[in-house]
């Protein structure tokens, strides 16, 4: 192992996997436009989970600390003008299959608000997570991915490392095992197969998440870097090309280049301006006719406050501060 473990407890470091740096093509031409330019970034040595958090190892950190998620707190309507205080109770967003094709640009079609969904109850308050304990958590907002991460020692991934990651080695291919979303027909990660969002074909006949490690693991030994969940990257969300200024020579890798500040990435078209982050990976509700993102290139802005059924985390580990 190339990377000083200086102060760090090896401990810490069981279920994660050692990351070389190195430069690399970040982003795609070839997909959505903020996913572009194509640039040449550089990060330096980390470590990272292997998987995603699971339900296991959140009760386990929720257990030793006493901590409730954004989701099972109601909301303050101080906070959110507009809303009537009787919309100001704890839940978040679960997917609902719909019956029939409908306009996929519409996906109040598809999500609903639900009174006492949270990550121990992640289609509704009458669910449960007593068979999903190796699936990844869902319904964690921002502030609780970071929680979890300072409790055992770690941070959140920044954008360039998680998309390096989910590589596995490979440079330049739109998807983390190459150019093809099905390889001879394999289906190689957790992603909506049939007709989002009411026709799925996957072979279990579900449609949520799956057990980590379900699916084969990248080049790097990393499970579930694409599908099953969106993933919280610790930077904020701005237009690629913005992202560390002026694009650097084709020859040259810009350094990892973070997103912008909080106030920036602000959507200026909503009534209720919250900072957002980016989401990496895409998750089991992306399909061939809607939300393409099941790639390595792919990123989606999320409210900080934002906690759904398709949203979950890892974490990293570095030998020296982190920004």
């Amino acid at each position: 192992m190339s990377m000083a473990l200086t102060n760090i407890d090896v401990r810490q470091l069981e279920g994660m996997r050692h990351i070389a740096g190195g430069s690399f093509k970040m982003g795609s031409e070839a997909f959505y436009s903020e996913e572009r330019p194509l640039r040449r970034v550089k990060v330096e040595d980390f470590w990272i989970d292997t998987h995603p958090v699971t339900n296991r190892q959140f009760s386990e950190f929720v257990e030793a600390t006493g901590y409730r998620t954004v989701a099972e707190i109601a909301p303050d309507p101080a906070n959110y003008p507009g809303m009537a205080p009787a919309d100001a109770v704890a839940g978040s967003l679960v997917f609902e299959r719909t019956d029939a094709l409908v306009p996929l640009h519409d996906h109040t079609r598809w999500w609903a608000f639900r009174h006492g969904a949270d990550w121990r109850h992640p289609t509704g308050p009458d669910s449960g997570i007593d068979d999903l304990l190796d699936h990844p958590v869902v319904h964690v907002a921002f502030a609780d991915a970071q929680a979890y991460a300072a409790w055992v020692g770690k941070v959140l991934p920044t954008e360039a490392e998680w998309e390096f990651a989910a590589r596995g080695g490979l440079d330049g291919v739109e998807y983390a095992w190459g150019d093809e979303l099905a390889p001879g027909g394999r289906v190689l990660a957790n992603y909506w197969q049939g007709l989002f969002p009411f026709a799925n074909q996957r072979a279990d006949g579900g449609y949520r998440t799956t057990p980590v490690g379900h699916y084969p693991p990248n080049g790097y030994g990393l499970y579930d870097m694409i599908g099953n969940v969106w993933e919280w990257t610790r930077d904020c969300y701005t237009l690629s090309r913005k992202a560390g200024g002026k694009a650097a020579p084709s020859c040259c890798a810009v350094p990892d280049p973070r997103g912008g500040t909080l106030r920036a990435s602000m959507d200026l078209a909503k009534p209720v301006r919250i900072g957002r982050k980016v989401l990496k990976g895409g998750s089991h509700l992306c399909a061939a006719n809607y939300c393409q993102r099941y790639r390595p290139a792919a990123r989606h802005p999320q409210t900080i406050d934002g906690a759904t059924g398709h949203i979950g985390f890892r974490c990293v580990m570095q030998n020296k501060a982190t920004r």
